[in-house]
Parts: C-alpha cells; structure tokens; sequence
C-alpha cells in the first residue's frame, strides 16, 4: 500500500463530514500553511483544502496560524517601521478608491504608509495597484524599494505577488475553483512590517469578528476593521460604517456615523482619471471629498489622536486642504 501523503491529515480534518470534521488548531494550521508555502502539497491537496476551508469558514486560529507559517517564511527585513499597515485587496466598484487619496494626504503630512493589496479578476473593479501611476507611484518588487519610497514619499505599495509569491499564485485561483479562499482573508491580516497601527476592510459583515479575533491572537497593538464601501478601508461619508476595533488586545465595536444626512447617487461608470484629478485640484467631487475627510478622521483615531469624530473631521479637513499635493505627481 503507497504511504500516505503528510500533507493528507489536514484534507481529513477538515473534511471527515457533519459530525467528524472540525477547525485547524493554529498549530496545525501553521504546519499544513508551512507546507502548501513550501511547495510540499499536492495540487489536488491544495484545492480541497481551500474549498473545504471555504465551506466551513476559516476560524481565527486558523488564520493566526496561516499568518505564523507565512510570517516565517516571508519576513520583511528587521528595522522597517511604518505609522500604519493599510490592506487593500477588495478594489472598487461602484465608487471610485478615495481611501488611496485618504492614504496619500496622511503620508503628506509625515506618516508613514505600508498599502499592500492584488490586482484582482473582476475587469470592472478598479484596484489600488492600477491608480498608482496618477500619482509617480509604482508597486514595490523588494523590500529595498520600499524602504526606499517610504524615505522618498512616507508611501509605498507592495503586491501580495512580491510580498508572499505563493500566496499571490492562490489568490489568482479564484477564476480556477470559482471562489474566494482563505488566502484573500489571510493577505489582509499579515501587516509584514509589524506595525503598530494596521487597517483591512471587509464587504461582508460575519467577516467582521473573525479579523478582529485573529488580530487580537496575532498580539496587534491597535487594528481596525472597517465595514464601509466596497470591502476596502473607506468610510462612507452618507451612511453608517461599522468599526470593529483592536486596541490593546481588547475589543471594541460601534459605528462612525455618516457626515451627511442625503444618499448620494452611484455613478453609471467611474473615470479612474478622477482620482488624479481631484487630488491636484482640478476636478471637485463632492461624494469623493466628503469621504476622504471621513476615512482620514476614522484613520486618525486609530493612529491615536483624541476628540470625536466632530473634532477628528475638523482636523482631516485642514489636513486635505494643505495637503502637499506635488509629493504625489507625475513628472
């Protein structure tokens, strides 16, 4: 009889039926993760697995335990400190990405931005990696160049596809099973450079209390994550977004409230020259403005500034409004 593959027992736990199967302790989430990043798991292997994930759910030990194995293996070099860890895997959709315009303007004035994210597959999503060239922007291809565009800019940006080739190579799976895997999750809750503060974005709610549980195990200082527009970490400036926060290690949920009481119309179709525009001036957006001015004041308060939200809007609008706009130009 051939021997039994190593990789075979985590396909089993998973996938024993109603009664048998049960969740990765992070122990055997970290071993199984180790040897998919390794290359030690069949290909067969590694689709079941994801899609049996995928049915069950992932569970917080199971992402810490991804996020230990991947940590491990893809560690950025030690003394690369940023302000903030920013995920950004989700793209846009029916608004354009004001959060990027959030993120520069913080970096213009002094705070140093980690954004990493994927180019996904869905043709009318707009995503972060694609914006920017608008702004004398490029992803970074080593941890060297993002060193290097930190000190340049306060800002850089980094593909799962550089930062973790394996998991970027997963992620492109999706068009493959048909789903989204746990890695889409995983990405999000990696914050490479072990950052202080760190910011993801969820589109479904139930999403919500697992990033904030697998934050908490994973020892983040100060973690936010965000139900706002999109799936990414934007807030939104004409409805309730849900916060679900870590600080400290412990946990906290409430609502930032909507700015203004009106809906706005969503947009036929976004001109991802917009962006560009209205942060050079050129073009006014009163949807886009109005959500910057509330990402940044929510981004404020994770990064620790005291008031509420009132006192934190006023500050992210003098923020936006002296801005140092040619820090982020083409040319």
């Amino acid at each position: 009889m051939k021997q039994e593959h190593p990789f075979a027992q985590y396909v089993r736990i998973l996938g024993k039926g109603k009664t048998g199967t049960r969740s990765l302790t992070r122990e055997e989430a970290e071993a199984a993760m180790g040897m998919i990043l390794d290359g030690q798991a069949e290909p067969e292997q590694l689709g079941a697995f994801l899609m049996l994930l995928r049915v069950k759910e992932e569970s917080p030990e199971e992402l810490a335990g991804f996020a230990d194995a991947t940590r491990q293996r893809y560690a950025a070099p030690a003394g690369l400190q940023v302000d903030l860890d920013w995920s950004s895997y989700a793209g846009k959709k029916r608004r354009h990405p004001w959060f990027l315009l959030a993120a520069l303007c913080l970096a213009s004035h002094g705070y140093r931005i980690f954004m990493h994210g994927a180019r996904g597959l869905t043709p009318e999503r707009i995503y972060t990696e694609d914006m920017l060239s608008q702004f004398g922007l490029s992803r970074c291809d080593s941890w060297l160049r993002v060193d290097a565009e930190l000190a340049r800019v306060n800002f850089a940006f980094m593909s799962i596809d550089h930062m973790c080739p394996p998991l970027g190579r997963i992620i492109q799976l999706r068009s493959v099973l048909g789903l989204r895997s746990p890695v889409h999750t995983l990405a999000r809750m990696l914050n490479p450079l072990h950052a202080k503060c760190s910011v993801d974005g969820v589109f479904h709610p139930p999403y919500g209390p697992m990033h904030q549980q697998t934050a908490q195990l994973l020892g983040f200082e100060r973690n936010l994550t965000v139900k706002g527009d999109g799936g990414e970490a934007e807030a939104k400036p004409d409805g309730e977004s849900i916060l679900q926060w870590v600080v400290e290690g412990e946990l906290e949920e409430n609502e930032w409230p909507r700015i203004v009481p009106r809906r706005f119309v969503k947009e036929g179709e976004l001109d991802p020259a917009m962006l560009g525009q209205v942060w050079r001036g050129e073009a006014e957006h009163e949807y886009g403005v109005l959500a910057i001015k509330s990402t940044i004041a929510m981004l404020l308060k994770l990064l620790g500034e005291a008031g509420d939200q009132q006192v934190l809007l006023t500050r992210a609008e003098k923020m936006w409004d002296s801005r140092t706009i040619n820090q982020f130009s083409v040319g």
